[in-house]
């Protein structure tokens, strides 16, 4: 269990929509959240109470902001069903939480709020609390004190629920050490798989049990719903050829970001690494530049051979494979005698060796790049620059007029074409999923399935595909969903079952080595050569093998474990040996506390479901589906 919910409390994007929803002042600022008070649309209820879209989408804008915070700017992550999905099951267990405190009579009290209120940064001047900040962003975001003081109770509230849930789960100190154990182990592992394809072969299926499976699963062979649409694409890069700029405004630029121009010199190089160690004796250092000279007299002698030789010769493990080759990199990056002789190069010259702490280089520079531009030189950059800044600021100023032109002449894209000067383009038959791949937008086609859209014909709203994109549909025709003849699924239909099968004749394969295996048998495996991995280090294993290989019982070696896929076959696992580094507290510390807060976690989560349990929760589902990513 503690592996299962120590992966869980991994994901990035999990601990994103937890902030997002439950830290509203952390990261991404006071604004968004003093906008709660916004529409009364539901997205869906509690018991009867309303979660409102505004709630929504003020917890999906925090999620955008703090995404573009740490560098994470792809608006296609907030189009997944189920990242959607994930931020309002965090508005629907805050208000089950909130309710159940209530209930029992838990409060925060006005001390409590306030000593609370007066600590955020967002109201703070010179480091201490400022009424007039505090009553000067609440009136610019048509709050009251009291309203805004509810809302901030209220999360405070459930955050100490959170607390007083997390605080129960305990952890044994045997049970965490036996856990932590491993993350100081290495263990020599070998795996063989059987697999399902082997046996693919062996197995028939006749038409009974193909038409039988047809029979009982129509409903996977459905042709789904199509469209044929037209649209139109209102861009940025639309209105560069209606903007201008000047020889002046370009020399401006280039001397008010002299800076820019200067260069960040990168060099992009090739090493053959002969090692030697940082406690080599004299005599290891003397073989080893003697072979380095060996390989040096190779590589004057056929300089286009540079990268067979790295290949073949050299030691660093990181660039050998690909032909020594380091990329690019700037000064600072590398050891200095190895950095000195690569800023002393020219592209293509080969250095003599090159002593460091790691070895003898033999050194290849390939590539310089990033040297200063004088105004000539990025005269074209800098306008192509400008022009396509002042695009996107004429981008802006239009694009409400655009919205406003497709709403109001909704029954077709031609006004609004003729009135931008853009071309309404046309596609064939999609589909809901086609649909969004091609216009890599969610929210599109889930307005285009819309009944006001499908039906009546009507444009949709203008919806941001992506920065300074955005694309306005209309449903020429339509094709309900349809079953696929027989004929056509037969033959997929029956490798399925035929993969079925072979899975099954697999596993039982699988299933019977690792019988044989455990008394000491040696059955006939394709065993890969053992390596040696640790908590940090797969050496190429899958997720599954790795999972596995550290839950196997090493008390009697060589151990094994075996593990069903019901596609893939069957996978076994060997650990030869074991090997314990020495401890280091404090990491352990950290991943004991790691532990900790996730078994936590599946308090907190146990008890959300005993509530959800006990409460009638409902969805608007094609209101989720069509809401967040697009509002701002």
């Amino acid at each position: 269990m503690l592996e299962a919910i120590r992966e869980r409390s991994k994901s990035w994007l999990a601990k994103l929509i937890l902030a997002a929803v439950t830290i509203p002042f952390a990261i991404v600022g006071i604004d968004t959240y003093l906008r709660d008070a916004g529409s009364s649309v539901s997205i869906a209820k509690v018991d009867g109470e309303s979660i409102s879209v505004q709630e929504y989408n003020n917890s999906m804008q925090r999620l955008r902001n703090q995404l573009q915070a740490e560098g994470k700017t792809d608006p296609s992550v907030l189009e997944q069903p189920d990242v959607k999905q994930s931020i309002l099951d965090r508005l629907i267990i805050n208000r089950l939480l909130n309710n159940a405190v209530t209930k029992s009579h838990f409060a925060i009290g006005d001390a409590a709020l306030s000593d609370h209120i007066i600590t955020l940064p967002e109201f703070q001047e010179n480091g201490k609390f400022s009424q007039e900040t505090y009553d000067r962003l609440l009136t610019s975001n048509r709050l009251t004190p009291s309203q805004f003081e509810s809302t901030m109770r209220t999360d405070l509230l459930v955050q100490q629920a959170r607390e007083g849930l997390a605080a129960l789960a305990y952890l044994p100190e045997p049970i965490s050490k036996q856990t932590l154990a491993t993350e100081h182990q290495q263990r020599e592992v070998t795996i063989a798989e059987i697999k399902t394809a082997d046996f693919l072969d062996q197995v028939k299926v006749d038409e009974a049990q193909i038409k039988a499976y047809y029979d009982q699963h129509k409903d996977k062979f459905k042709v789904p719903e199509q469209v044929k649409l037209e649209f139109v694409l209102f861009s940025s890069n639309n209105l560069i050829p209606k903007v201008q700029v000047s020889d002046e405004e370009v020399k401006k630029y280039y001397d008010e970001n002299a800076a820019k121009f200067q260069g960040n010199e990168q060099r992009r190089a090739s090493h053959i690494l002969i090692s030697f160690g940082v406690s080599a004796t004299t005599e290891a250092k003397q073989q080893a530049k003697k072979q380095a000279e060996e390989v040096l007299a190779q590589v004057r002698q056929h300089p286009d051979q540079f990268a067979d030789l790295a290949k073949k010769y050299s030691k660093d493990p990181g660039s050998a494979e690909k032909g020594g080759d380091l990329g690019s990199f700037g000064r600072g990056m590398m050891v200095k005698p190895f950095e000195d002789a690569v800023f002393s190069m020219k592209p293509g010259e080969i250095s003599n060796l090159v002593e460091s702490e790691f070895g003898y280089h033999i050194i290849k520079l390939t590539e310089i790049t990033g040297q200063s531009q004088g105004f000539d030189a990025a005269k074209p950059q800098i306008k192509a620059e400008l022009l396509y800044q002042k695009a996107i600021a004429l981008f802006a100023e239009q694009a409400e007029s655009f919205n406003n032109m497709v709403y109001e002449q909704s029954t077709s894209l031609k006004p609004v074409a003729d009135a931008f000067g853009l071309q309404v383009q046309h596609t064939d038959w999609i589909s809901h999923a086609d649909g969004a791949k091609y216009f890599k937008s969610d929210k599109l086609m889930n307005m285009v399935f819309a009944e006001e859209v499908l039906k009546d014909k009507r444009n949709t709203e203008a919806v941001e595909v992506s920065p300074n994109n955005l694309i306005s549909a209309r449903v020429v025709d339509y094709k309900p969903a349809a079953p696929r003849s027989y004929e056509e699924v037969k033959a997929g239909i029956e490798g399925v079952l035929k993969a079925e099968l072979a899975a099954k004749l697999a596993i039982k394969k699988g299933e019977a080595a690792l019988a044989d295996l455990r008394q000491g048998k040696s059955p006939q495996l394709d065993w890969i050569p053992p390596v040696t991995i640790d908590r940090s280090n797969a050496q190429g294993l899958t997720d599954v093998a790795m999972n596995n290989a550290f839950k196997i019982d090493v008390s009697k070696l060589p151990a094994y474990a075996g593990v069903a896929d019901s596609n893939k076959g069957y996978l076994l696992i060997k650990v030869n040996g074991v090997n314990t580094l020495p401890a280091n507290e404090d990491a352990d510390k950290a991943s004991a506390r790691e532990l900790q807060a996730a078994l936590a976690s599946e308090y907190v989560a146990a008890y959300v479901k005993s509530l959800k349990d006990k409460s009638k929760i409902t969805v608007n589902s094609r209101l989720l589906l069509s809401s967040g990513t697009g509002d701002q």
